[in-house]
């Protein structure tokens, strides 16, 4: 597994920044509208923001005096492609893939 992948798929790990993530991928949202729904301080969001900035899974930007923060999906094509290399045995063991959604 590649550093960038390892990055990726620690970030990936927590619950939380998956969440993030999923808001981000409907627009870009300054740290204080991505904290909303979580039950956290602002400084907490910012932190798992910087997980997420450190793997390339999101960019920091600026709009006007807001610092934003949007999806870059480059990194999860990385992923899709590592995992597509291994679609070739979820159709050949159906058995396996089952217990494995599971």
């Amino acid at each position: 597994m590649s550093d960038s992948l390892s990055g990726i798929f620690q970030a990936l790990a927590d619950p939380t920044r998956r969440a993030m993530l999923e808001r981000l991928a409907g627009c870009d949202l300054t740290v204080g509208e991505l904290a909303e729904p979580f039950d956290m301080t602002v400084q907490a969001v910012s932190r798992h923001l910087k997980v997420l900035e450190r793997a390339g899974l999101v960019v920091r930007g600026r709009d006007a005096q807001w610092r934003t923060a949007g999806l870059d999906p480059r990194p999860l094509r990385e992923v899709m492609g590592w995992a597509g290399r291994f679609e070739h045995f979820w159709d050949r063991h159906p058995v396996a893939a089952a217990r494995a959604a599971r």
